[in-house]
């Protein structure tokens, strides 16, 4: 198959399969910053127009927590602020969206040409310490709980976290998890420590998910993405890996370039405090635009055919974690329109259309419908 013919196969199965991505920072995009994501937007990598080009049909909507509101309180609040917001898109939107609460859910949406839009929350903290809101949140629509985020919380360590609180889980993360999977909510691992994963797979009745991680392989040493061994357990328990799209997740030489480009400018910032913020901001972004080692569209097919080569096709999906990873998306893959540029590639390395399908959408469905599966066994239904 020439180039041409390969795009052409690319974007007519973009438009022809269900693309499932795992993480999509769209609410707390516009809790900073409000726009009407039911058309083309003139900020972020996320609204309908460009997600009909690329052909996206289920972006899980992160109701992302900040680990600040840990310190703070009000956690349960805000998530419950962020649920609102998605479930208004749907609700005024209903040619466009709608709410997905299952895979059968995704599917219909997608038979009428409507944007699912199941949510995940990212940050187990508006849970508290109270077991009985893993029923309230799942009733209010949220699918998947990544446990932590940047800091350890009651549940579990980060592993952005030096501290290690509880050298993994705590023991009320260990009732959260078996109370997840009573109640059918997915275990998201992204962000949490080696120890608390392993724990994890040894307490979780259903698979697990990693929302949007991507291979330590890459980039040795960091801990916020999965070893092998980690991937391998991870498949062991039937669970998928959802590759993240930012370039410091792909690359080492990413990860480093965006370091080097911090450190000059907050040494800059120092001898240049006479600017205005706004002028401030304004140098920063075009040096970052000039400096930083962008990763490509290749090594995100990369990471994808590492975890096949390790542990199979059934493992891995999409995470891309748009509208969170700021200014450091690959070459041909800046937003949610160029999909299609992935499975042209992933064509070209030889993957077949029933390998995109589960790639696409169909391996994080398996282990969605395998939580419900553990939870209606588990309440005996």
């Amino acid at each position: 198959m020439d180039t041409l013919s390969i795009e052409a196969k690319a974007h007519e199965l973009a438009q022809n399969l269900i693309i499932l991505d795992g993480h999509i920072d769209v609410p707390h995009r516009l809790i900073k910053l409000m726009e009407d994501v039911s058309v083309r937007t003139q900020n972020g990598e996320f609204d309908f127009e460009r997600a009909k080009e690329g052909g996206l049909n289920a972006p899980f909507m992160s109701i992302y927590i900040p680990s600040s509101y840990q310190e703070t309180g009000g956690a349960t609040q805000y998530a419950d602020q962020l649920i609102d917001m998605v479930d208004s898109i749907a609700t005024n939107n209903v040619d466009k969206f709608g709410i997905a609460r299952s895979p059968a859910e995704v599917s219909s949406l997608f038979d009428q040409g409507k944007i699912a839009l199941p949510m995940g929350m990212e940050n187990g903290a508006p849970l508290e310490d109270d077991l009985e809101k893993v029923q309230y949140f799942f009733d209010r629509g949220i699918r998947y709980i990544t446990l932590t985020h940047g800091k350890d919380n009651l549940i579990c360590d980060s592993s952005y976290d030096t501290t290690r609180t509880w050298n993994g889980l705590s023991d009320f993360g260990k009732q959260v998890v078996q109370e997840m999977n009573q109640v059918g909510i997915m275990v998201d691992i992204s962000h949490v420590s080696d120890e608390a994963f392993f724990q994890v797979m040894e307490i979780s009745k259903a698979p697990a998910i990693a929302s949007h991680s991507s291979c330590r392989h890459f980039t040795p040493g960091w801990e916020r993405n999965m070893s092998d061994e980690m991937i391998m357990e991870l498949a062991a328990n039937d669970g998928v890996i959802q590759i993240n799209f930012g370039s410091a997740f792909l690359d080492q030489a990413s990860m480093e370039s965006g370091d080097r480009i911090d450190e000059y400018l907050a040494n800059w910032e120092v001898d240049n405090q006479d600017l205005t913020a706004a002028e401030i901001n304004d140098h920063n972004r075009q040096y970052h635009r000039q400096h930083y080692n962008y990763a490509d569209v290749n090594q995100v097919a990369d990471h994808i055919d590492h975890v096949v080569n390790l542990v199979g096709i059934n493992h891995v999906g999409l995470g891309s974690d748009y509208d969170g990873v700021g200014d450091t998306l690959p070459e041909g893959l800046k937003d949610v329109s160029q999909y299609p540029n992935l499975l042209a590639e992933l064509l070209r390395r030889g993957y077949s259309e029933e390998d995109l399908a589960k790639i696409c959408y169909q391996n994080v469905f398996r282990v969605w419908e395998k939580t419900e599966e553990v939870a209606l066994n588990l309440s005996g239904s």
